[in-house]
């Protein structure tokens, strides 16, 4: 890669300066009748005078580079912001998901030693001030809705200060040191500590992951040189940005350039897909599954032709993405049958269409990451005209490591290495990865960073996977998910869980048991929404737990695990399952706030299940 500069606030002064007129964010403001909100938006001009306000309001309360000034918030224009102006002061943003809870929030920024934090609302504020008295070192809460920035008795004075009356004292700053904000960045070195991410893990408590200045100009650039992201694409951004895929797309849109389209609320994106007419979308798995699911299911309430014709047009899609994608990678063509071609003409019309139209019909592509895509559900959306690029990294290597690329997208894959990062796999399977995207090491832990990290840089995924010939790579599994029956067969849930997810419109998540058992069996979780329409239609009264518990329901789903276990080795198979009472979630702690399932906290609370399905001989 070629040369580049030591931190992402040099590459965001350099695109304000680059391109001050061009849009660079829109975000949704409330309108005053309750109608559809209005957007608004900054260019690269307006949001470069805002960041160096924030970035000089942090500098006047003390925060000196390297220190941590962390962000408690739901994904916003301001997050974003805030984020920039952290950087820009030369300090390092540490991320708090917003449904944190008030003690997990507290040792977030005790570990960290956060400065100040950067607290969405009165919710947020709350939370800090119930454990003020275990954060000696933080000075500041920065709330960002000015409404709340209210001081309670008992707060220190200035303790609590508005994202404004920051900006307004910034402002003030500058006007006495006017370079104040540019030499401070012009200072910056790459090998500076950026952000600490906390991990949601799905054992025990975070840890946090530090990332370097320099980490995130290579993400930058990265992305730019596979041209992940466009100059003149318009990406629709509602990730969480406490986690590192929702960071890295950032430090991709401050060197590309692009739109960006800010709104972290999960329940407004089919509103605003038509609104905001993306051409790019990053999501996680289970968004497609929903979109997918949801689809199959209104096509089977239209009636009996509605469905075959749905089911003919899924078929002529995969069927359509498989062989072209296999033409192109014998020949550097891609091409069809004439015949498929004809059939994917009238699926178009008749099917691929109303959904090109549901994601605001200018899609280019969606990137697919944080958890593993169902190849089935890659096939079906690429051949439908919307090509979802899955990808792969973790925290600890800032996310975007492999990526399938616009032009050679291979599904079942997580695609090409980005440029400067070594792969290699170990003797196990393990994938390990080498490069400027990986992390110093966990803040505080030398003894879990060894765990993890070689002294010669080499970082342990934990991933199970093969790498092509030419280059792309397929995680097969967790290292620690597989597990083995009493039998000695090794079984790779995540691969069973997400092909159930496909074949059942009503799974919303699976979780597969049998490590030291005679078989394997299930939990599962159904979707609500999708569930009580079936129940409706189908004549089966009472609400969801009722339901639930209905012999009808466990037929139905009894007929989609057989489906499933028509797929798969014998000693995979479903012997047995059981329906849980209700969805799995992040409030209750059982996915991980990026929506990964964490199985120790499910088979604990659902232990009795387990045993109903493995009873004592």
């Amino acid at each position: 890669m070629k040369s580049r500069p030591p931190s992402v606030a040099h590459v965001f002064l350099d695109r304000v300066a680059a391109t001050p007129e061009r849009e660079a964010f829109r975000y949704p403001v409330p309108t005053a009748d309750g109608g559809p909100d209005e957007w608004r938006g900054y260019t690269w001009g307006e949001a470069g005078t805002r960041v160096l306000a924030i970035a000089a309001g942090l500098m006047d309360l003390g925060v000196l580079p390297e220190e941590r000034v962390a962000i408690a918030s739901s994904t916003r224009v301001d997050w974003v912001l805030a984020d920039l102006g952290i950087m820009c002061a030369g300090a390092a943003t540490t991320t708090v998901y917003p449904q944190t809870d008030a003690g997990e929030t507290a040792y977030i920024l005790a570990d960290s030693g956060s400065r100040v934090v950067f607290a969405e609302n009165a919710e947020q504020l709350a939370k800090v001030r119930e454990r003020r008295a275990e954060l000696p070192e933080l000075v500041h809460v920065v709330v960002l809705e000015s409404a709340d920035a209210v001081a309670a008795d008992g707060d220190p004075d200035g303790w609590v200060l508005s994202l404004a009356d920051l900006a307004e004292r910034g402002a003030r700053y500058l006007e006495g040191k006017p370079d104040a904000v540019k030499d401070t960045v012009s200072a910056l070195k790459g090998d500076q500590l950026a952000t600490l991410i906390y991990t949601s893990g799905t054992t025990g408590r975070p840890k946090g992951v530090r990332l370097r200045q320099d980490t995130w100009s290579y993400m930058g650039y990265g992305i730019e040189q596979i041209e992940m992201m466009r100059p003149d694409d318009v990406q629709y951004l509602w990730l969480p940005l406490a986690h590192v895929f929702g960071k890295v797309l950032l430090a991709g849109q401050v060197k590309v350039g692009h739109v960006m389209a800010v709104d972290g609320r999960v329940d407004k994106i089919i509103e605003n897909l038509p609104v905001v007419q993306p051409t790019v979308m990053c999501a996680v798995p289970r968004i497609f599954e929903r979109v997918y699911n949801g689809v199959a299911a209104k096509a089977k309430a239209g009636g009996g032709a509605k469905y075959k014709i749905f089911t003919w047009a899924a078929q002529v899609a995969k069927d359509h993405t498989r062989i072209s994608q296999d033409t192109f990678r014998r020949t550097g063509r891609a091409s069809v049958p004439t015949g498929l071609a004809i059939k994917h003409r009238i699926a178009d019309k008749l099917v691929y269409a109303k959904i090109r139209a549901a994601f605001g019909g200018r899609m280019k592509s969606c990137v697919s990451g944080s958890a593993a895509l169902t190849p089935e559900l890659g096939l079906f959306f690429t051949g439908a005209g919307i090509p979802i690029l899955e990808g792969y990294g973790l925290t600890e290597s800032a996310a975007a490591s492999f990526v399938n690329r616009r032009e050679g997208n291979r599904v079942g894959t997580v695609g090409k290495a980005l440029p400067s990062l070594e792969v290699r796999v170990a003797d196990d399977g393990e994938v390990l990865l080498r490069g400027p995207g990986i992390m110093d090491g966990y803040h505080g832990l030398p003894e879990l960073t060894a765990e993890v990290l070689t002294e010669d840089g080499w970082f342990h995924t934990g991933d199970i996977g093969e790498v092509s010939d030419d280059g792309f790579l397929k995680i097969t599994d967790r290292k620690k998910d597989l597990f083995k029956t009493s039998l000695g067969k090794y079984v790779a849930p995540t691969e069973i869980e997400g092909r159930f997810k496909v074949t059942c419109p009503y799974a919303s998540s699976m979780l597969v048991i049998g490590a030291g058992r005679k078989f394997c069996s299930a939990l599962i979780a159904l979707d609500e929404v999708a569930l009580m329409a079936w129940a409706k239609e189908n004549g089966v009264t009472g609400d969801y737990h009722q339901v639930i518990v209905d012999q009808r329901t466990v037929a139905l789903i009894d007929g989609y695990v057989e489906q499933l276990n028509g797929t798969l080795q014998r000693w995979q198979t479903i012997k047995s399952f059981r329906l849980l009472p209700r969805e799995l979630d992040v409030e209750h702690g059982e996915l991980t706030p990026s929506l990964k399932l964490k199985r120790p906290v499910v088979e604990g609370e659902y232990q009795h299940l387990i045993d109903d399905m493995y009873p004592t001989p």
